[in-house]
């Protein structure tokens, strides 16, 4: 032994040997038993740190392969199983401090050269380190050590982030490992001061950048997925808990309040003291100043970091006394960004945008810190520290405003907030505001708009509280007035800005919206009107005066019989002198005869907009004051009795208007219509306000309704027809040419109830042309693209498709109905016209009176002329019901001679198009003669047209499916039975039959795609509906079915035959539909049976009858199926419901009562092994099936029919062959907690079958396989899967009808049950895995058996169990869809012990309480405000589960009347877990009002309680939601209380 021991050990230290030889043998010493040294393993750690120590202190000279060799042994050493266990056991092994050093070099080195090859090994060695205890004491044990290493990995991070290169987890691997050390290693040091001074000297800096870098990168999805998702984010909490406690510890107070405040304030707080020499607000903004990064990333590093070191300083001092402090830290900070510079006028505005939107995103952060921190009390800083505060918000306001941004979103935000803080800031630079904010930006990003409408909303809100909305007005007014900065001004109220505007004008006193709009109209009439003439720049003023007096008068709240008689008067004085003053003068000015160049000027453009607007307006809000208000005079009343049915005729607006003549409006009407803009859409308005006026008479002139009708329609027709058209956002003053089409179609579909009474025939076929066009081209271009608060045309339609007035519009949806028919038969082609489309040009044809089904009943009829009118509408009914059956004999023909029109793929994806716009008509509501005329084009399309070799099959089968779903719809209708008018029930079901039999052959190769099977469903679905009207109807019941039936027959020999052109097992899609064509009638049949009473017998057999040879039949059908089926092949899907159905149709039969006891007594002999046969072929296929949902939904619904009855077993199988079959299927690889979920009805209903006919032996075996599959040892030996197929076995069994002995034997063994549960949980929560695969069910299980378990379970032990399930299972760090799976478990079990065992419940309290304490405090974790939230789906789970905690503290409250004991320490829980986050609004509130009703419970001595014992912090927030309890739900309660018997 000495030899080996000498030998190994010399070897290592002689110069002679090599460092190959020398390695070697070190490698072998390591793994060989054979080779014994004392202290073996720190000898061979102590050589190899030896030897890189010296070579890195340049003893020896060494090449740099032995050196990687040297780095790679020791890897290998530090990560092997061998140094694991030895330290496990107990042995010292340890590093010397050196290698900490040599690792830091190494790593530096990699830093310099900006190379990071060759460092992985390294990389490796630190980790090692670091995650082994004894070992990083070399780290641990020298703090300087840790700071240097985690500096330079910090700068590797960044190195890489900064780079083009793919971003790996190794560094960032090892970042993480270094900063948990370093953060464990803080929190246990005694010196703040130390700590500060290792964090700016070393820290500060990389760990600023590297969160930068961390949070701008752009990442790709070549980047390592667990960085990006998981690292990246778990590395920036870490720097911002590293910065926090490194850099403002409660101690460091004292230094920051002598850095920063000035000296006068500090001698009145601190006279005599001596200044600490640590400066650290010096410090900070030092190592912000330069050395930081690159130049290039210099500003945008800053501005990210100066928000997030304020937002630590506040987290860490903000209270109520230090508030002063951390205002002198917010301008220290901004003094940082480069904004200061021009604050201060140093820095000359050289700031590129982006450079802009950095530094302004930096101050909305701190601006946003200050409001929510409430740092600025306006009364405070002007009584005790002479407006300090004011006077830098002052300087930033104008800064902003001498800075204008109006393109970024950050700097209407920065405005806003300075508002918020208090309007006094911005005030005197109010005009700059609203001429730079808003009436002159030029802003049309929906990102900018958004915050821009927020800010001057924010100006609404202040100023309407303060009362001086005229105030804010008078300066919009002056900035409107001033030379516009473009030629075109964008206008004043947007949509959004209108809502808001409405929200203040309701709040606000008559008389000041009064104000507001007589300064308008005073200055209109003195200033702009006069002007206006051949001035542009008047003209464009006057259109956004008009603007604002329109969205005034349209949103303030209307004159009524109670306001006062004074505003009433003041009201009309100004609608006077609007009329007067501004209206009249226009009108003058627009009725001057022009040359025609003249008449295209910009200014008579926009004088007539103008004009028009406030006619409108006047008209509309005049009408609307003469209506509500009794003590309102209309000027033009004195000519209201003048009007006559003549000015009516002729658009008769001035009728409406006092002092305008009728030809000077006749010529105003003429410019008007000349200009596609807002005078155009005004006189619609107009013509329309006309009609409203006219129907509130008592005796309404129809032909003047007719006349206006028809203008309204002609007015828009040119700009229709020509299809151009842009998205309108509502606003009348900016319509344009291209917006007016958009506006003209708004109006006209938003009153079409008003208009379709009165428009011809040809116009409400005009519209539906139009409405056509509009659909076809808003599916081309997917109008859901639009900017939100924008229609367009194609979303105007498609509203009108789904709104429910269109189903009432009769006339129009039958012209809309033959428009569509029209463009299907347009889309057919061309060569094909003289023949095949004959059908649906018949369908569309003009000359057929298609809409008299409709007028009809409502036409006036003379008595005189009674038989003679009521013979000639007969005669137009029986002529388009001639033609449609007609029409129906001609597609059947067609059918029947097999010579269907070519579709190309276009045609195809045009005719889907098509028919996507026809489901949206509600065909199950249709008139008999247009669900009839529907039928026949799906028929058409269905019998008649085939498509060309070359489309896409999948397509094909896409259009096919379609037609069925339209066809089912139709016969979903009241009138579906229509049909039965023109057609034999039979000759449908041949046409359509022939058809798909014929396409069919195109199929071969898809039948394993999922299309196919919804195609397959679809055609099943009409056939069964199609079935069933016929078997309802009652006539020709046998004629129709059997006519059907010897049709299929008939069908079987073409199918065979296909055998010899190639196909080895004939033409399998064609065998499929058949054999789906039987099933469906078979079942069809059979239902129809089971359902009749007994009484009538004369249905009964003639269905039996019919029913014999349709079993016989798919009998013959599937043997032939599955002998065609190869052995080793499984079993094609469509084949399972076909043998369930033809089972059902043997069990149902009613000729032999008592045949279950001898099935054979009924089933022939050859038809049970057929069962039997199938039933085999379905278990053995059961385990293997995998995710193939149809195939086991179908097989498991077989099972269930066949296990009903037990006889038909095969040889000595029983249920638990079954049982075995199913606990296989569901351990198998590809099943998941998804499809569990998915055929979890089929399961259960399986084993309602077998456990209700299996023996209590049988069941015991059972009980004994699910307590198998519970064990631990599957866990243990990773067999999840057997965990889960018990577990769900379990719960299935739960929701079984069990009774006798077999009850009493699951209920005996459920303590066995949940005891196994409890233990597979506490292993399996070891696992993230397993989370959603085992927990999750298993808490399922947990509440279904507690629920079920009722009165059941009374040992309080077993119950007390689940509190240990529910303590164990982890409730963070989960993805969002495993933390809704474990939180719903959670809350299901709490629940069902609340609801089931509330006496186990009081002896169990704490346990309870913990457990929902947890749920509590996960829900409040999760729903933390984490910035703009992407992902609105995950928010709704969050907010779901918030929803629950607030069920459950509603529940405590009202139920559980012995928990009152505890509700001052539930209470105290939350308002502890509170003052840790900032929640989201829409969770908090949730979980706001689950506590209230907590806080219900609490009388005045809990409330006491609360207050002395509560920590500092956490008592203020409890006092905040105390005194929001009392005001807001208390005083309600209380209120409720008071009206409550």
């Amino acid at each position: 032994m000495a030899a080996i021991y000498s030998g190994i050990y010399l070897k290592l230290k002689s110069a002679k040997t090599s460092w190959e030889d020398k390695l070697k043998l070190a490698q072998f010493a390591w793994i060989s038993h054979q080779c014994v040294l004392p202290n073996k393993e720190q000898v061979l750690l102590d050589w190899v740190s030896h030897a890189l120590v010296s070579y890195y202190n340049k003893k020896p000279e060494l090449e740099d392969e032995v050196v990687e060799k040297l780095w790679a042994y020791l890897d290998n050493v530090i990560h092997s199983r061998r140094l694991q266990n030895l330290l496990k056991s107990g042995k010292t092994i340890g590093l010397s401090f050196s290698v900490a050093q040599v690792i830091n070099e190494r790593l530096s080195e990699a830093c310099s050269q900006k190379t990071q090859q060759n460092i992985g090994t390294v990389l490796s060695c630190s980790s090692g380190i670091l995650s082994t205890p004894s070992l990083s004491i070399i780290y641990t044990a020298k703090c300087e050590l840790l700071v240097d290493l985690l500096s330079k990995l910090s700068k590797l991070a960044c190195q890489q982030l900064a780079s083009d290169d793919t971003v790996g987890s190794q560094v960032f691997t090892v970042l993480q490992l270094t900063f948990a050390q370093y953060l464990l290693i803080q929190r246990q040091q005694t010196n703040p001061n130390r700590v500060f001074g290792q964090v700016t000297s070393h820290l500060l800096q990389p760990c600023l950048l590297l969160r930068h870098l961390l949070t701008v990168r752009s990442w790709t999805q070549a980047d390592d997925n667990h960085v990006r998702h998981h690292l990246s984010r778990e590395i920036r909490n870490q720097v911002e808990t590293l910065l926090q406690a490194g850099l403002f510890q409660p101690e460091l107070f004292s230094s920051y309040k002598e850095d920063l405040l000035p000296e006068q304030e500090l001698q009145e707080k601190k006279k005599g003291a001596l200044k600490s020499l640590l400066l650290p607000v010096n410090t900070m903004q030092t190592k912000l100043g330069s050395g930081l990064c690159e130049p290039a990333l210099h500003g945008a590093v800053v501005a990210g970091s100066v928000s997030l070191l304020y937002k630590l300083f506040l987290d860490s001092y903000c209270k109520a006394e230090n508030h002063l402090v951390c205002f002198h830290m917010l301008s220290r900070l901004f003094g940082c960004l480069r904004l200061s510079g021009l604050q201060q006028g140093v820095r000359e505005d050289t700031l590129s945008p982006a450079d802009w939107s950095t530094e302004l995103l930096a101050l909305e952060q701190l601006l946003n810190l200050v409001l929510s921190s409430d740092i600025y009390n306006v009364a405070s800083d002007r009584i005790r520290h002479k407006e300090i505060q004011f006077g830098f918000y002052r300087k930033l306001a104008q800064m902003l405003m001498s800075h204008s941004q109006a393109s970024i979103p950050a700097w209407f935000r920065c405005l806003k907030l300075l508002m918020s803080l208090n309007h006094l800031i911005v005030e005197p630079d109010l005009d700059d505001l609203v001429a730079s904010a808003w009436i002159d930006a030029r802003v049309s990003e929906p990102r900018t708009k958004k915050p821009q409408e927020t800010l001057i909303n924010t100006m609404f809100q202040t100023y309407s509280k303060l009362r001086q909305f005229p105030r804010l007005f008078e300066e919009v007014l002056t900035v409107i007035c001033q030379p516009a900065a473009d030629e075109l001004r964008l206008p004043v109220f947007s949509a959004g800005l209108t809502v808001k505007l409405r929200e203040c004008l309701l709040e606000l006193p008559p008389n000041q919206i009064l104000d507001i709009l007589c300064l308008f109209v005073e200055k209109c009439q003195t200033l702009i009107v006069p002007a206006v003439e051949g001035s542009a720049d008047v003209a464009l003023k006057l259109l956004s005066v008009s603007s604002v007096l329109h969205a005034f008068l349209f949103n303030m709240r209307s004159l009524d019989d109670v306001t006062p008689s004074p505003v009433v008067l003041r009201t009309q004085s100004l609608m006077a002198k609007m009329q007067k003053g501004i209206i009249q003068p226009l009108m003058e000015l627009l009725q001057a005869p022009r040359r025609e160049e003249e008449k295209s000027d910009l200014w008579l453009r926009k004088a007539s907009d103008s004009a028009l607007l406030l006619v409108y307006t006047w008209v509309e809000v005049d009408t609307l004051f003469g209506v509500s208000c009794s003590k309102y005079v209309s000027p033009a009343a004195e000519i209201a009795d003048a009007v006559t049915a003549s000015t009516a005729r002729h658009g008769g607006i001035s009728a409406f208007l006092p002092g305008v003549e009728e030809q000077c409006w006749e010529r105003v009407m003429e410019l008007a219509n000349s200009f596609a803009s807002a005078s155009k859409y005004c006189l619609e308005l107009l013509t329309l306000q006309k009609m409203k006026m006219i129907l509130m008479q008592t005796t309404a002139d129809l032909q003047a309704l007719q006349h206006a009708a028809a203008f309204i329609l002609e007015s828009g027709r040119s700009s229709m027809s020509r299809g151009e058209s842009e998205p309108w956002d509502g606003d009348i003053s900016a319509i344009s040419d291209l917006t007016y089409p958009t506006a003209h179609w708004h109006l006209v579909i938003s009153n079409l109830t008003i208009l379709l009474p009165y428009i011809s025939l040809k116009d409400v076929e005009y519209i539906a042309n139009v409405l056509l066009e509009t659909l076809v081209l808003a599916k081309a271009q997917e109008a859901g693209a639009d900017p939100e608060p924008s229609v367009s045309i194609g979303k105007i339609s498609l509203g009108l498709m789904h709104s429910s007035f269109l189903p009432e519009m009769k006339v129009l949806r039958c012209a809309f109905l033959t428009s569509l028919i029209h463009q299907f038969a347009r889309v057919l082609p061309v060569a094909a016209t003289d023949l095949v489309d004959l059908p649906l040009q018949q369908l569309s044809a003009d000359n057929i009176p298609w809409h008299e089904e409709i007028l009809a009943p409502c036409r006036p009829v003379d008595p005189l002329e009674v038989p003679s009118e009521n013979k000639l509408l007969k005669d137009e009914l029986s002529l388009s019901w001639k033609t449609l059956e007609k029409v129906a004999q001609c597609i059947v023909l067609l059918a029947k001679n097999r010579c269907p029109v070519i579709l190309k793929d276009s045609q195809l994806e045009s005719c889907l198009g098509l028919l996507e716009i026809a489901s949206l008509l509600k065909l199950d509501s249709l008139l008999p003669s247009d669900c009839t005329r529907c039928f026949l084009v799906l028929l058409s399309l269905l019998a008649n047209t085939r498509a060309s070799v070359s489309c896409s099959k999948l397509l094909v089968l896409k259009f096919l499916s379609t037609c069925f779903h339209l066809l089912r719809c139709l016969q979903a209708g009241r009138n579906a039975s229509s049909v039965f008018k023109v057609f034999h029930a039979s000759d449908v079901l041949e046409a359509v039959m022939t058809s798909q039999l014929t396409a069919s052959k195109f199929f071969t190769d898809v039948l394993t795609v999922p299309v196919w099977a919804q195609y397959l469903q679809e055609v099943q679905a009409f056939l069964e509906n199609f079935l069933q009207m016929i078997i309802e109807r009652r006539q020709s019941v046998r004629l129709n079915l059997e006519k059907f039936m010897s049709f299929l027959v008939s069908c079987k020999p073409d199918v065979d035959a296909a055998k010899s052109k190639g196909w080895k097992n004939g033409n399998p899609a064609a065998g499929q539909l058949l054999l789906m064509a039987f099933t469906t009638l078979c079942h069809v049949v059979t239902l129809y049976l089971q359902q009749l009473p007994e009484k009538k017998l004369q249905s009964t057999d003639v269905l039996s009858a019919l029913l014999e040879p349709v079993v016989l039949q798919m009998v013959r059908t599937v043997e032939h199926g599955l002998q065609s089926n190869t052995q080793n092949q499984p079993l094609p899907v469509a084949f399972i419901p076909s043998v369930t159905t033809l089972l059902k149709a043997d069990l149902s039969h009613p000729v032999k009562k008592g045949w279950q006891k001898e099935p054979s007594g009924f089933l022939e002999q050859p038809r049970i092994k057929l069962y039997q046969k199938f039933y085999s072929q379905i278990l053995r296929e059961l385990p293997c099936a995998g995710g193939n949902l149809q195939f086991l939904q179908s097989a498991l619904q077989f099972l269930t029919v066949f296990c009903s009855v037990p006889e038909l077993y095969p040889g000595k199988e029983t249920a638990i062959t079954v049982v075995f079959a199913i606990k296989k299927l569901l351990t198998g690889p590809a099943i998941t907690t998804q499809v569990i979920q998915s055929m979890e009805m089929e399961l259960t209903e399986v084993l309602v079958q077998l456990l209700g006919n299996c023996s209590a032996e049988e069941f015991y075996t059972i009980m004994r396989l699910v307590l198998q599959g519970l064990e631990m040892r599957n866990v243990w030996q990773q067999k999840a899967k057997e965990v889960l197929s018990a577990v769900t076995l379990t719960r299935l069994l739960l929701s079984c009808p069990l009774s006798g002995d077999k009850e009493k034997a699951f209920w005996f063994a459920s303590p066995q049950i949940i005891t196994a549960l409890a233990m597979q949980t506490k292993e399996a929560c070891q696992d993230q895995s397993l989370i959603s695969t085992i927990v999750v069910p298993i808490l399922e299980t947990v509440a279904a058996l507690l629920r079920q378990g009722e009165g059941v379970i009374l040992n309080p032990h077993h119950v007390a169990l689940a509190f240990s399930i529910l303590l164990t299972v982890p409730l963070d760090h989960l993805k969002t869809e495993d933390y809704r799976g474990v939180f719903l478990g959670v809350h299901e079990v709490l629940f069902s012990i609340v609801q089931c065992h509330p006496k186990v419940l009081l002896k169990a309290a704490p346990s309870f309480l913990n457990s929902f304490h947890r749920l509590v405090v996960s829900v409040m974790h999760e729903g933390r405000q984490k910035g703009d939230r992407g992902n609105t789906d995950e928010f709704e789970i969050i907010l779901k589960c918030a929803h629950l905690v607030e069920r459950m503290y509603t529940h405590i409250a009202a139920e559980m009347e012995d928990f009152t004991v505890f509700s001052a320490f539930i209470v105290a829980h939350y308002v502890t877990e509170l003052q840790k986050v900032t929640l989201h609004p829409a969770v908090k509130k949730h979980l706001t009002e689950g506590i209230y009703h907590i806080l219900d419970l609490c009388i005045e001595r809990d409330i006491k309680f609360l207050n002395a014992s509560l920590p500092a912090g956490v008592r203020e927030v409890f006092k905040d939601l105390y005194n929001d309890y009392n005001h807001y739900h208390k005083a309600k309660k209380q209120g409720e209380e008071k009206y409550t018997a």
